[in-house]
């Protein structure tokens, strides 16, 4: 019989060698390249959580926050948890047995929204659209109209899975028009396009740190009004999560500094300097910064005979969502980026699966010299597959589009 492995008798460093990860240019949906500065961050000494030096980084974390929510809300922090964390606690704090909510879905996070709705009791009104298409409000609001009492309308601003941007400017009042709140899911879009807590009368919203932020994952940054409060003191029951219980989180991240988990400090560290940098920069240069990359990235891929799976108007300028071209293998497109461009882009999601290939620019990954590299690299590959391609013609598609940037 085979003796059992032990401390004791592993060669550690024939079995198991240091970590030596490649580095990639992550142009996916997530996560996305972390600069230098947020991985030297993370080499800061890790302190305790209630720490005088932490509770200062937990303070400006949550100022920088709602610089970049563009919210006033006091409640306004990350979620020890990946973009997922912050969607449970959103929907776990609002809603009760029985409470009936309205959620659109057009692609799979939209579908994941209303199966953890439906999760907690809540009686769900689904609100479809065909994938790659957006949501009319007219029909959002026929069933917000149709709902006995909506707790609840929630809703996704960047559909990742089918590359849609949710018109939603308009959403927070339509939904106090019928009694309820407002639940916006910003995972793929802080940071990267405007998210207007305040002035669009969001009431809860969530996000993610691995992209627009461009941090590492591992923390979801929420926000939560003064209506949202409102409606989880006014609870009938408790909240069915302890870990995820807001009554009880506020109180850490608030003046009492109550213990209530762990926080993970050196992700804490990470996030600071991610929004640092966002700041730095300027939300509306890093919104422009974006929507120039991303009309590139769409000219060259169109030069390329790629066609755009959604809708035209209501397409992300932080992730190209493309059909794969027929006769083409999905998978093998992606594994030659990656063993021989060292570039990861992600492939489909539920019916998309195998039919489109899905291209981020978000955040640090949002930048000339990756567009380029993954226009020549695709470019390279589907002529190596027999497509017919013009040699030089999306690299010259895009920067047509730089020029035209540069000269509006």
């Amino acid at each position: 019989m085979a003796e059992n492995a032990t401390a004791n008798n592993i060669d550690t460093a024939k079995s198991f060698p240091e970590l030596q990860p490649a580095t990639r240019v992550l142009l996916g949906p997530g996560p996305s390249n972390v600069n230098s500065r947020v991985m030297r961050a993370m080499a800061a000494p890790v302190v305790g959580h209630l720490d005088p030096d932490f509770v200062r980084v937990m303070e400006d974390i949550k100022k920088l926050l709602r610089a970049v929510f563009q919210t006033a809300n006091e409640i306004t922090f990350p979620v020890s948890g990946t973009g997922s964390a912050g969607m449970e606690t959103a929907l776990m704090n609002l809603l009760e047995e029985g409470d009936e909510v309205v959620i659109g879905v057009n692609g799979v996070f939209g579908e994941r929204m209303a199966d953890a709705a439906g999760r907690l009791g809540a009686r769900v009104h689904r609100v479809e659209a065909e994938w790659g298409r957006v949501i009319e409000p007219e029909r959002i609001e026929a069933a917000l109209k149709a709902a006995n009492q909506p707790k609840l309308l929630g809703i996704v601003h960047a559909e990742t899975s089918t590359g849609a941007l949710q018109p939603v400017a308009t959403l927070g009042a339509m939904a106090h028009r019928y009694g309820a709140l407002m639940l916006l899911d910003a995972v793929t879009s802080l940071a990267c396009v405007p998210v207007e807590i305040d002035r669009w009368e969001v009431d809860a919203c969530y996000s993610c740190t691995q992209k627009g932020l461009s941090a590492p994952p591992g923390l979801s940054p929420v926000t939560f009004s003064a209506r949202a409060l409102a409606a989880v003191r006014a609870r009938k029951s408790k909240c069915r999560s302890w870990y995820f219980d807001l009554a009880m989180i506020e109180k850490y991240w608030g003046a009492e500094r109550v213990y209530h988990h762990t926080a993970p400090i050196t992700m804490n560290y990470a996030l600071y300097e991610a929004l640092r940098i966002v700041t730095e920069e300027g939300l509306d240069a890093r919104f422009r910064r974006h929507q120039e990359n991303a009309a590139a990235l769409q000219a060259g891929l169109s030069a390329l005979g790629l066609e755009p799976a959604a809708q035209e108007g209501h397409r992300l300028p932080q992730l190209a969502v493309v059909k794969v071209p027929s006769g083409i293998d999905d998978a093998q497109v992606r594994a030659e980026l990656l063993r021989n461009f060292n570039i990861e882009i992600a492939g489909g999601l539920g019916p998309f699966k195998g039919k489109v290939w899905r291209i981020g620019t978000l955040g640090e990954s949002s930048r000339r010299e990756h567009v380029t590299l993954v226009l020549g690299a695709l470019e390279t590959i589907l002529a190596s597959m027999g497509v017919e391609v013009a040699r030089g013609a999306a690299l010259a598609a895009a920067d047509r589009a730089y020029r035209q940037s540069a000269g509006a």
